[in-house]
């Protein structure tokens, strides 16, 4: 570099250049513009000559090259270059030698046929980041070659780094999509309980590897004197979030069913407490209650996808009203309704992930989940397995999927025998306690309970028609069931006060009923009845065979 022109390029050293050129400007010529000695000096020569791209020696050029370039010509593909960052990373290759043999990193990454490809197409082709024996990871791309016999140059670029950050976050979408998934299925039940009445099977499928976890959720629910809760719902959203809300809904599920409330009920305190939990957030859900006594399965439905129920004859209905909007929505009050589930029924409870598809309509896929309803025969698990098949739901569906099947077997022969029915009217007056004293004395004399057992169920019927009659209005139920394993002794009025135990103080002439029947009975429970009125239960369990 010549210093001397550099520096009269500085502002500093032009000015005082341009004094000394003035001092030498002939006196006819002062007052125009003047130019420094060194302006001028640069206007006068020319720049130096650029050589052009044609006139590089190319094979400098690639030898300079950090990327791997090696190039290729002839059918067998014979070794005519390699630049020196790929001998740096593979060591020398022979040139002239058949690429097969000489240069064996290729035949790992299987880059031989795309050579073949690119030959025969003549068009280039990119393999994205392959690991290559010397452990770092290369994009290789193949460019056909026409002089001569023709050939093949390929060109690695180093991508070790963007490799090992993608793999980096893909290791961590892994360990995120791990947790949400084990919370998901941690928050659901891990046994689900077994009703007497019911036969019942569910299944949880998250979805593929590339969509996060939901917030799909089912539970069942024992409400006591024979009466069994079924929910199922789904979170809208993915991730821990919506596993997290699910958990919460799920939890304050089980609180309510506790409380025995219609299903509609149900729904309208989930509601708000959905608001309450995150106000952008919402979940479907459908709630579901099932008692033997009616044969029937009344539920409630919170923007909910119908219930699908098959009688006995292969007949599939769709429980679709009522239906009211998502949990979190707020102002709406919800309603229920019922759908028939006698003997030999099963109902179906599912979550979109089971018949939604991109490009179908949804009445399609809840139809197609129909037909397979009704031609699937077996156990509970055996249809909520066929069920899932039939929706074509793989490891990697894109979505959650939960299936919960609910089977009212019908009972013959011996089995039938275990399940019984006895109920009396109950008028009122003074004959009432007697005559349901007598009544449950000669059914469970029939049922041929043990003398125990029998002396506890008379004292309990007792009690409770006792606690109607000072407590209660007509029209009074006194009703008796025996499951396999239960015996249920319950009364019914048409007062909706609901009992409840309290201590009896000694002076006090009333008050130790329903203390008696919650110390002697396995469990106690009252509801309020659709009609008006109230249900007062109890229940013991039954000795095993």
């Amino acid at each position: 570099m010549n210093f001397t022109r550099w520096s009269a390029r500085l502002p500093g050293t032009q000015r005082r250049a341009a004094a000394r050129t003035d001092t030498t400007v002939s006196p006819d010529r002062r007052g125009e513009s003047s130019v420094p000695a060194a302006r001028v000096e640069q206007l006068t020569e020319e720049a130096p000559p650029v050589p052009a791209v044609d006139d590089l020696p190319v094979r400098d050029v690639l030898d300079r090259v950090p990327a791997l370039v090696a190039l290729v010509h002839g059918p067998d593909h014979r070794i005519a270059y390699v630049n020196d960052a790929y001998t740096a990373a593979f060591g020398v290759r022979p040139t002239g030698e058949r690429a097969r043999e000489a240069l064996p990193e290729l035949a790992e990454l299987g880059l031989f046929p795309l050579l073949d490809q690119v030959q025969r197409s003549g068009r280039p082709r990119t393999l994205k980041s392959r690991k290559a024996p010397d452990g770092r990871s290369y994009t290789f791309t193949c460019t056909p070659v026409r002089e001569g016999d023709g050939g093949v140059l390929v060109f690695a670029t180093d991508v070790t780094d963007h490799a090992e950050a993608a793999e980096r976050l893909r290791a961590s979408e892994r360990r995120q999509r791990e947790t949400a998934v084990t919370l998901q299925r941690s928050l659901l039940p891990q046994e689900l309980e077994e009703p007497d009445d019911l036969r019942i099977a569910a299944t949880y499928h998250p979805g593929g590897t590339e969509a996060a976890v939901g917030g799909d959720w089912y539970d069942v629910i024992t409400l006591g004197g024979g009466r069994t809760a079924l929910v199922i719902g789904d979170v809208m959203g993915r991730g821990v979030r919506a596993a997290a809300v699910m958990g919460q809904l799920r939890t304050a599920v089980r609180a309510y069913a506790r409380l025995d409330l219609p299903p509609h009920e149900v729904l309208q305190l989930l509601d708000g407490l959905a608001t309450e939990i995150d106000a952008n957030q919402i979940a479907t859900c459908v709630y579901a209650v099932h008692d033997p006594n009616e044969g029937r399965l009344v539920y409630a439905s919170a923007g909910h996808l119908p219930i699908l129920v098959r009688d006995e004859k292969g007949t599939v209905r769709r429980a679709d009203e009522p239906t009211g909007p998502p949990l979190g929505t707020g102002g709406w009050v919800h309603s229920s309704g019922s759908v028939p589930l006698a003997p030999g029924s099963t109902a179906v409870l599912y979550t979109d992930g089971l018949v939604e598809r991109r490009n179908e309509d949804l009445d399609e896929g809840i139809a197609a989940l129909g037909r397979a309803l009704a031609g699937a025969r077996g156990t509970p698990q055996v249809i909520c397995d066929r069920l899932v098949r039939s929706a074509g739901v793989t490891a990697d569906h894109d979505d959650d999927v939960a299936v919960l099947v609910l089977q009212h077997p019908a009972r013959t022969g011996h089995e039938n025998d275990l399940f019984r029915n006895a109920a009396l009217e109950l008028l009122g007056g003074v004959e009432a306690a007697p005559r349901a004293r007598a009544f449950a004395s000669g059914v469970l004399t029939s049922w041929r309970f043990p003398v125990d057992l029998h002396d506890l169920g008379v004292l309990a019927a007792s009690e409770l028609v006792a606690n109607s009659l000072q407590h209660g209005t007509p029209p009074m139920r006194l009703r008796l069931r025996r499951t396999d394993r239960r015996l249920i002794i319950e009364v019914t009025d048409g007062d909706d006060h609901l009992p409840r135990r309290r201590r009896a103080e000694p002076a006090d002439e009333s008050g130790r009923g329903i203390a008696i029947v919650a110390t002697i009975a396995s469990g106690w429970g009252s509801r309020r009845t659709p009609g008006g009125g109230k249900a007062v239960w109890c229940e013991f369990a039954l000795p095993r065979p």
